[in-house]
């Protein structure tokens, strides 16, 4: 018997082995960061990954939809034959556009929506625009994020605990406030957690307490939109390799380096790709592969849980 030889590292290695690993370059991103200033560059595209119409004609929305973990769950439910419709900052408009651009080579739609989600008026305003834009809401993923380290507890200022706390838990439960009763019987809801959520972090004080947090209310959104057969799910991921960490105002430059491999540390020796993410968030959206779950808090960290 003949065997079939291939060449190059894509086709000899599993994708568990051909990811990025550190040491990578000493870098510090400024403000919430460019996903297009990261070097390397994160993987999102997710080639390997084999759409089969599993969300054809529905309608999504996606926060922080611009870079990161959002971009590659928005390329792929488009993949998967979605409308989207993303949120960004201001200052996210260029990896926002980037992200718009490959979902429309898809044939796809793509609405952008610019703005700060600690806003409650904001909130509404994004409901509003996607149901008003894509005809409707099958699918909320509520991702963006904010995040600093800090040394202690002690140095934990009241503008940063208020401005993660808003971003990650008040943005969650507004969007779902306003989403749920424009959206029908086998809707979807997913939320971002962490695995800090679930083991803590002791320089995340109020990172991991939102996190935490969008956990339980996963749980409580479960029960309480059963009876309207929207389910609601979250998936908890370890290190990964997105612009939230680059940025993040406690972290050096030395320190994002080996991220994945010392700082955020997984068994794998490096963090995951937005790429490895975005499949559990098609799976958790697709009422023909997911049914049966609700409530669940999905973790995609690298360990053998």
């Amino acid at each position: 018997m003949v065997s079939k030889t291939t060449s190059g590292p894509s086709s000899q290695q599993t994708q568990m082995h051909s990811e990025p690993k550190p040491p990578f370059p000493k870098q510090h991103l400024q403000a919430t960061g460019l996903e297009s200033k990261l070097d390397p560059t994160p993987q999102w595209k997710a080639p390997r990954y084999r759409a089969a119409d599993k969300l054809k004609g529905k309608k999504a929305l996606i926060t922080g939809g611009d870079s990161g973990i959002g971009r590659s769950v928005a390329y792929l439910y488009a993949r998967e034959g979605a409308d989207v419709a993303i949120t960004f900052l201001p200052s996210e408009k260029p990896d926002a556009e980037e992200t718009c651009a490959a979902i429309t080579a898809l044939g796809s739609r793509c609405v952008m929506i610019e703005g700060d989600l600690t806003s409650a008026d904001f909130c509404r305003e994004v409901i509003r625009s996607a149901v008003r834009e894509l005809g409707g809401l099958d699918i909320l993923v509520s991702n963006a994020a904010r995040q600093n380290r800090t040394s202690s507890i002690t140095e934990l200022d009241d503008d940063e605990l208020d401005k993660t706390i808003k971003t990650n838990v008040y943005a969650y439960l507004r969007l779902s406030r306003e989403a749920v009763p424009h959206m029908p019987p086998g809707a979807s809801i997913i939320a971002t957690g962490s695995e800090v959520g679930l083991e803590g972090s002791a320089r995340l004080p109020d990172y991991a307490a939102t996190k935490g947090a969008i956990q339980s209310i996963t749980k409580t959104l479960a029960q309480d939109l059963l009876n309207r057969s929207i389910r609601v799910n979250c998936i908890a991921p370890g290190p990964v390799w997105t612009p939230l960490n680059p940025a993040d105002h406690g972290v050096t430059a030395e320190e994002v380096s080996t991220f994945g491999q010392k700082l955020g540390s997984s068994p794998m020796k490096r963090p995951a790709q937005p790429e490895e993410l975005s499949p559990a968030y098609v799976f958790l959206a697709s009422d023909a592969d997911a049914s049966y779950i609700t409530g669940a808090i999905l973790p995609v960290t690298g360990k053998p849980e």
